[in-house]
């Protein structure tokens, strides 16, 4: 029987476009400005100083810093400094509600169906885990962090790698026979179920071709979780 979901966000539980169109272009254009207004914080400064010293640079000098910094975006470069900026200004936009997490309707619903069942969910992307709980906070579907049970990201390894999956099976301490992960990536699929887990690919609008490989459906409310505890059973009584 199945004990843990584990989901992506793009694709699974958000649309496409929402990451990509949405949460990056605004941390993009809001940077500089933030940067400026809050340079004089000493949380900010320390941030800026880390910063320098990472890109080399003799002394502070904001806009230098500011043109690193959207390099770096541009580059998708993970420098945990530019990390901690990014969440500081998605959390700015989600507390004024400049931004809100996409969520599909269905996830909404069946998490909260899964959770009554106590069945455990986490989330897997390549955003930070910061940044997940911040779109699962002020998601459109409101505050929905009490059903999930962590965030993974790429600390964890990167998605497409058979022993980040391994790793997240040793951590949640479930047995990967126990666990689902649900994706719109066949990669990703098939590097779960090589690390023994069930997988189920999301064929949401705009997602990629279908895998002949995994079992695929067009949201979660088609996700049929009995048919492993039927197997299960099947294998006692067998």
């Amino acid at each position: 029987m199945i004990k843990a979901i584990v989901t992506g966000i793009e694709g699974a539980t958000s649309s496409l476009s929402f990451v990509k169109d949405t949460l990056f272009p605004y941390l993009r254009e809001r940077l500089p400005d933030f940067v400026r207004k809050y340079a004089d914080n000493a949380n900010i400064r320390a941030l800026l100083e880390d910063i320098r010293i990472t890109a080399g640079q003799s002394t502070i000098n904001i806009d230098r810093l500011i043109r690193q910094l959207l390099d770096w975006l541009d580059q998708d470069k993970k420098i945990t400094s530019l990390t901690t900026l990014q969440h500081l200004i998605w959390q700015a936009g989600y507390q004024t509600g400049d931004l809100r997490g996409h969520v599909y309707n269905d996830v909404a619903q069946m998490l909260r169906y899964w959770h009554e069942l106590g069945i455990s969910a986490y989330v897997y992307s390549s955003i930070p885990g910061t940044a997940q709980r911040l779109l699962f906070t002020y998601s459109t579907a409101g505050n929905l962090t009490s059903l999930f049970s962590g965030y993974f990201d790429m600390h964890i390894g990167a998605k497409q790698f058979t022993g980040s999956y391994i790793s997240i099976s040793k951590h949640i301490n479930i047995a990967p026979s126990k666990l689902l992960y649900l994706s719109k990536r066949a990669a990703e699929l098939d590097a779960a179920h090589a690390a023994g887990w069930n997988t189920i690919q999301l064929m949401r609008p705009g997602a990629a071709r279908r895998s002949r490989t995994h079992t695929a459906v067009g949201d979660f409310t088609q996700i049929d979780l009995e048919r492993w505890q039927a197997a299960e059973l099947d294998g006692v009584n067998g």
